[in-house]
């Protein structure tokens, strides 16, 4: 798999941001100092590259983190919503994931497909420029389009954050639903090994811990969701505090900064939230887990 520096850069400072950290400076034992290279240099040359950025915070919470590289005529606009399956609740599982495929269904302002307004803002929907991902621990969603569409997706992206979850219907929410138990059918139910992830997440987590269902969640889960259920899931981690937006390429920071501050700064923040706790368990011994299986292909 290609890695396009374009994307690679973005994320790699936004992880650097988010976890406060830089680089290490350690000695690597594996690498010899490079003859007749100063010290500063062959330090420099083995703690890797360096990504400079700027954070700041606006005051219903949103973090914000620019990264600028001149490279090539485009911005990246990253959003990493710190939500994943492991927020979610036995009997309600699926909804993280759920809510990724939601967010691309339109908004109050911007009806329609999100993938067509961002592919006429210029993102390459068959090379990736546009996509959403989920986890256990974060959702995140992302945009590469021309520098010039940079105000445009920022609309569009507060757009989605401030107005989507009165804008969902109880149709919009079925036909999604169905969407993603059909994605659990390929995935999982109708391919060769594809229970093996949810037999070993089962077995290495005891029940009830928030590793211990798939991110996907189950039919009877993603069946017994209401229209209230979701939408109170999304006014609880759908807020600017619990968001880091990350903006990478090239653009001017001031300028960015105000148009981050128009379309995000009137959107009031959400609950304060409670992290899910450190539960780390214990593997007394080998466990083995048979299983037979049969599926169509």
């Amino acid at each position: 798999m290609r890695i396009r520096r374009a994307v690679f850069l973005p994320l790699l400072a936004f992880t650097l941001a988010l976890s406060g950290q830089t680089p290490s400076k350690g000695k690597d034992a594996r690498r010899p100092k490079a003859k007749g290279v100063p010290a500063p240099a062959a330090a420099r040359a083995a703690a890797g590259p360096s990504v400079a950025f700027e954070k700041f915070v606006l005051p219903n919470g949103l973090q914000v983190i620019f990264h600028v590289d001149r490279k090539l005529p485009i911005v990246h606009v990253n959003e990493w919503f710190h939500v994943g399956s492991k927020n979610e609740k036995p009997g309600r599982t699926g909804f993280a994931h759920l809510f990724e495929h939601e967010m691309f269904e339109g908004s109050k302002n911007a009806t329609g497909k999100y993938f067509s307004r961002a592919e006429r803002a210029g993102a390459n929907l068959s090379e990736g420029g546009v996509n959403g991902t989920t986890n256990n621990d974060r959702t995140n969603y992302f945009i590469t389009v021309p520098s010039g569409s940079l105000e445009y997706v920022l609309w569009l992206e507060s757009d989605r954050l401030a107005t989507l979850g009165e804008h969902l219907t109880k149709e919009n929410l079925d036909a999604q639903r169905a969407v993603v138990k059909n994605e659990r059918r390929q995935g999982l139910e109708n391919q060769p090994y594809g229970r093996a992830f949810k037999l070993m997440v089962e077995n290495l987590f005891p029940a009830g811990h928030p590793y211990s269902w798939p991110v996907i969640g189950s039919h009877e889960d993603l069946t017994a969701a209401s229209l209230e259920d979701v939408q109170d899931f999304f006014k609880t981690y759908y807020t600017p505090n619990n968001l880091s937006l990350v903006i990478a390429g090239d653009f001017e920071p001031p300028a960015a900064r105000k148009l981050v501050e128009r379309y995000f700064g009137n959107i009031p923040a959400g609950p304060p939230l409670d992290r899910p706790g450190r539960w780390i368990p214990s593997v007394s011994g080998e466990k083995i887990v048979e299983a037979t299986d049969r599926v169509p292909q």
